[in-house]
């Protein structure tokens, strides 16, 4: 733990440490310098591959049909029906469920085989 605390509170020191010239105009540029990389790590890191992500689930609603297995908040069934913004899932024991599409967590089309 000792090895690794002192290097860092040697670098924070010496990006802080206020040298000749003018330092606040210095600390400034460092700060902008620390948020830039800031919002560049959450973007690649955080924000792109939420969007990716989320792209992808849209995708998947519009393209679904009847007939097509669906997950629903854990729920498994098969499109019996699509409406504008709700769905109608039939269960394995026959039962119908209607749910909100935004709900719909995966879709697995017809003919799909799916593995174990």
């Amino acid at each position: 733990m000792k090895k690794f605390l002192l290097p860092m509170l040697a670098l924070s020191v010496s990006l802080f440490a206020e040298e000749g010239g003018e330092p606040r105009q210095q600390n400034f540029v460092q700060l902008i310098v620390i948020f830039g990389i800031a919002i560049v790590f959450f973007y690649f890191i955080l924000w792109r591959p939420e969007q990716k992500r989320r792209k992808a689930l849209e995708s998947q609603r519009s393209g679904m049909k009847p007939g097509d297995r669906v997950t629903a908040m854990g729920i498994v069934g098969t499109l019996d029906r699509i409406d504008e913004k709700t769905i109608v899932l039939k269960t394995i024991d026959g039962s119908k469920i209607e749910m909100l599409k935004m709900a719909i967590t995966e879709v697995q089309p017809v003919g799909t085989v799916e593995t174990p």
